[in-house]
């Protein structure tokens, strides 16, 4: 058999694999910078228009309306995030790279997992940044340290399914722009439609019920209890079901499309 095509054992090998490839997603931020900064712009664009022209008319009764918006906006960024794992791989693929990553002697899993990893990392630096935004503008996480990190790390681990939803968006499409645009047209209706901006029962019984169960608003709603100190309720557990569902369905159906990817 050809060295090229001979697979590595062990699970060194594997982690070994997947460390290169976290590290080659990484410095593509590095050597364009301008995808980080504008992966961190547009929150902050959102996080004050909602905090300064649409806060004073929309009423978050017992909360802050800065301190109710923190915590979902801190979920949109990873969401939106997470479509830039798709356009890399739709790139790579358009590139002929994921041809020539098939051909060496490497874990194929290394790839995909090297690939969210390094958004997963992104979405982090992103989501401090935005924590520190939001304290200058009055958020305030009444919650405690504690709580704030166990939130942030469910939103990095909700970020980080949804990046193996893009993984498998970006694989099964022809090009970058493609799979840019495949990737927010379902997360646009998923975002609005949900308890990021406002509460879920101003909206119409057919609407509020739909986003009551969406993995959207379940997480934003244990993120913001965790936030602000109040009971986090059944919406841990249910966010956490959503997650590992999403990861194991995705992950599975990914590299079933990297293997079949030409």
């Amino acid at each position: 058999m050809a060295q090229g095509h001979i697979a590595p054992q062990g699970l060194k090998w594997v982690i070994s694999d997947t460390i290169a490839m976290t590290w080659r997603g990484l410095l593509r931020y590095v050597r364009m910078p301008q995808l980080l900064i504008f992966s961190t712009i547009q929150p902050i664009l959102f996080l004050l228009l909602f905090a300064y022209v649409f806060g004073g008319a929309i009423q978050t009764p017992g909360l802050n309306y800065i301190n109710f918006l923190v915590p979902g906006i801190l979920v949109q960024v990873v969401i939106f995030g997470s479509v830039q794992t798709g356009v890399g791989l739709a790139e790579d693929l358009g590139k002929g790279m994921i041809d020539r990553f098939r051909s060496l002697p490497m874990a194929r899993s290394a790839v995909l997992t090297g690939r969210t990893l390094a958004d997963l990392v992104r979405n982090i630096f992103v989501m401090i940044l935005m924590i520190a935004v939001a304290g200058i503008m009055g958020f305030r996480a009444e919650g405690g340290f504690f709580r704030l990190v166990l939130a942030l790390g469910m939103i990095a681990l909700f970020g980080f399914a949804f990046s193996w939803i893009s993984a498998a968006i970006g694989l099964s499409v022809r090009n970058s722009e493609t799979a840019q645009v495949a990737g927010f047209i379902w997360v646009f209706p998923l975002v609005f439609a949900s308890s990021i901006f406002v509460p879920i029962d101003t909206m119409p019984g057919w609407l509020e019920a739909f986003a009551k169960i969406s993995p959207i608003t379940v997480t934003v709603n244990s993120v913001r209890a965790l936030m602000v100190g109040t009971p986090i309720g059944d919406n841990w557990w249910q966010s956490l079901i959503w997650i590992f569902g999403i990861l194991i369905d995705f992950s599975m159906l990914s590299v079933l499309q990297y293997r079949r990817a030409r």
